[in-house]
């Protein structure tokens, strides 16, 4: 649970004044990586030991996969019955970005939770856009659903949101200015500072061409691919036919093209695997399954700069999840109606699963 001890650290350099990017922690020397206003929210990690905090971590981590697992079937048109729930909740725990989220003790739960909860409220809930802004506010890469709400005509929930996320970075600027300062100048655009692109555990475009080129720092050869990803995935996004569809694509586009989506980013192998069975494509669930519980990325020997070096044959098997998220855009991309009207992800009156 390394991250925990991040979090901690954070926490404590909010309360005592400490350097908050300037400290690392643990025998892989992790630093703090998020913004400030995250910082400021584990201020109360500081205040409990170590083993008492990391057992926290793994309780709530539980019951907000739970909490994922309830709102994935929100977002299918389904209700969930409580056996079925717990039933659920067990069996996702051996879904490998979950299972390490656990171990690290990391927040991806908890930001899914926030954004999935936002985007599945009725059309016109107050407040709607706030939760997705806070969650931006935590870890920046929601806020790619910002774009996807000003692109389907959500404006105001989008304005929301972009106002909540400011409210963030504002709060940030008076309780730790010299911090935020350092962020937003410095930090944000400082990726090594979150780890090796290159290595197995990036799951995202820029790791695969990292791997497959060779190249430790691809520029054009990452950028190039990202944009065009980028653009398509937000433009299927919109124009799905069910919201559903959209909310996905838009959080898969975003873990393919974020510099660095470690593996355990992609919990939305949750509320994917949740829709593919209400939709009743039954193979395609329990393929989505395989790859996101066979790890094969972990049996490849990465050692060192192994990842660099691996033979061509076994490059599918150290980037399953981007390769899943590709294959996703091109298989929803023939579901578009351009003059039918989307369905919004809670329009269908839920059935019981």
């Amino acid at each position: 649970m390394a991250d925990v001890l991040v979090y901690r650290a954070e926490g404590e350099a909010v309360l005592h004044g400490g350097d908050l990017y300037g400290f690392t922690v643990t025998e892989w020397h992790l630093p703090a990586t998020y913004p400030p206003f995250a910082a400021a929210l584990f201020v109360p990690a500081a205040w409990v030991c170590v083993p008492a905090l990391k057992t926290s971590f793994l309780v709530v981590n539980v019951l907000l996969l739970a909490g994922l697992v309830r709102l994935s079937a929100r977002l299918a048109g389904r209700t969930i019955t409580l056996p079925l729930l717990c039933t659920a909740t067990a069996s996702a725990l051996w879904l490998e970005p979950v299972f390490q989220t656990l171990l690290f003790g990391q927040v991806n739960l908890a930001i899914a939770c926030l954004v999935l909860w936002d985007l599945t409220r009725p059309t016109g809930a107050r407040g709607a856009g706030v939760a997705l802004g806070v969650a931006a506010g935590i870890k920046l890469t929601p806020a790619v659903f910002v774009i996807h709400l000003l692109l389907t005509g959500r404006r105001r929930e989008a304005a929301t949101a972009t106002a909540a996320f400011g409210g963030t970075v504002l709060l940030g600027v008076l309780l730790l200015p010299s911090a935020s300062a350092d962020f937003w100048t410095r930090r944000l655009y400082e990726t090594g500072r979150v780890g090796k692109g290159w290595i197995v555990d990036n799951q995202s475009l820029r790791g695969l061409v990292a791997r497959v080129t060779g190249d430790p720092a691809p520029v054009l050869a990452w950028l190039i691919p990202a944009a065009v990803v980028g653009v398509l995935g937000l433009w299927l996004a919109a124009r799905a036919r069910e919201e559903r569809h959209g909310i996905l694509l838009t959080a898969f586009t975003a873990l393919l093209v974020s510099p660095v989506s470690w593996s355990h980013h992609w919990v939305w192998c949750v509320p994917l695997t949740a829709v593919l069975l209400a939709e009743g494509r039954t193979r395609l669930a329990a393929l989505t399954l395989a790859v996101f519980t066979a790890r094969t990325m972990w049996l490849l020997p990465h050692q060192g700069d192994l990842d660099l070096r691996l033979p061509w044959w076994a490059q599918p098997a150290a980037a399953p999840y981007p390769l899943l998220g590709l294959a996703l855009l091109v298989g929803w991309s023939g579901a578009l109606r351009p003059g039918q009207r989307r369905r919004p992800a809670t329009a269908r009156r839920p059935r019981e699963a």
